[in-house]
C-alpha cells in the first residue's frame, strides 16, 4: 500500500517499486490525498476544477501503466495538507489499511522529498501514525478490525534538485534495482500530460539516477539492527 499527496507522486517517486511488485503478482493499492489543483503546471485547464479532473484521469492512467491493482484519490486540498485535521486524516488511512491489510506500507520521508514539499511531509506523518495506529484496538475502534502491517518504508533520495534548497534525507536501507521497470516508470509519468514541463526539467536527473530507488525501513514487526536490503519484501 502506497500513500502519496499528489497525482504523479506515485510514478515520479515510487514507480519502480510499484512496477516490480506487479511483476511478482503482488496486489497493490495507491491512495492519493489530493487531486493536484495547486500545481504550477496546469496544461490547458481553464480552472482549478478542470485541472483537478484532468489530474484525476492522469493518475488513473499512470496507475494502469504501473500495474496498480487498486487506486483511490481523496478530497484534500492541494498545498494545504499542513492545515488538515491530523486525527481525521490519519484515521482515513487507518481505515484503508485495515480494509486492504497490506504487508508493506510505503510513503514519503519526513524531509518532503527532493523538492521538500510540505504536502509530502504531512502525508509522511499521517501515514506513519496510521501504520502504528491501525494495529491498536484502542485507536479508531469503530473503523473495522485492527490490522498491523509488517513493514513501513519511506522513500529517500541519492540526489538533490539543482537550484533548490537541499533536503535532509534519511539514510537508505534499501536500494532497489528498477532497471527492468525504468521504461514503465517513464511511461507512467508521461500519462501526466499536464505536468509535461516537470518531466522535461527533470529528464536529465532521471537519466543519471533513475536506475535505482532508495527506501528507508522506518518500522518493522520485530526489533533488529539496521541492515541493507535489495527487496522490500525480503523474507515475507
Amino acid at each position: 500500500m502506497l500513500v502519496v499527496a499528489h497525482p504523479d507522486d506515485e510514478c515520479y517517486a515510487f514507480g519502480g517499486a510499484l512496477s516490480l511488485a506487479a511483476d511478482r503478482g503482488i496486489e497493490t493499492y495507491v491512495v492519493c490525498l489530493t487531486d493536484g489543483q495547486a500545481a504550477t503546471n496546469r496544461g490547458d485547464a481553464a480552472s482549478a476544477q478542470e485541472l483537478g479532473a484532468m489530474r484525476r484521469a492522469e493518475f488513473a492512467a499512470s496507475c494502469k501503466v504501473l500495474g496498480v491493482t487498486h487506486n483511490e484519490l481523496l478530497d484534500y486540498q492541494d498545498g494545504r495538507l499542513e492545515f488538515a485535521n491530523f486525527p481525521q486524516a490519519a484515521g482515513r488511512i487507518v481505515e484503508r489499511i485495515r480494509r486492504f491489510k497490506p504487508d508493506v506500507v510505503l510513503t514519503f520521508g519526513s524531509d518532503g522529498g527532493p523538492n521538500i514539499h510540505a504536502d509530502h511531509m504531512m502525508v509522511s506523518m499521517f501515514t506513519t501514525a496510521a501504520f502504528h495506529w491501525a494495529g491498536r484496538p484502542n485507536r479508531y475502534p469503530d473503523l473495522a478490525q485492527p490490522f498491523q502491517p509488517r513493514r513501513l518504508f519511506t522513500v529517500t533520495s541519492s540526489f538533490e534538485i539543482p537550484d533548490r534548497q537541499p533536503p535532509m534525507p534519511s539514510p537508505w536501507t534499501v536500494s532497489l534495482d528498477i532497471t527492468t521497470a525504468q521504461e514503465r516508470k517513464a511511461e507512467a509519468f508521461r500519462q501526466h500530460l499536464s505536468q509535461a514541463p516537470l518531466m522535461e526539467s527533470t529528464k536529465e536527473l532521471f537519466e543519471k539516477f533513475g536506475q535505482q530507488e532508495f527506501y528507508t525501513l522506518l518500522a518493522s514487526e520485530s526489533s533488529q539492527p539496521a541492515r541493507h536490503m535489495t527487496d522490500l519484501f525480503e523474507g515475507l
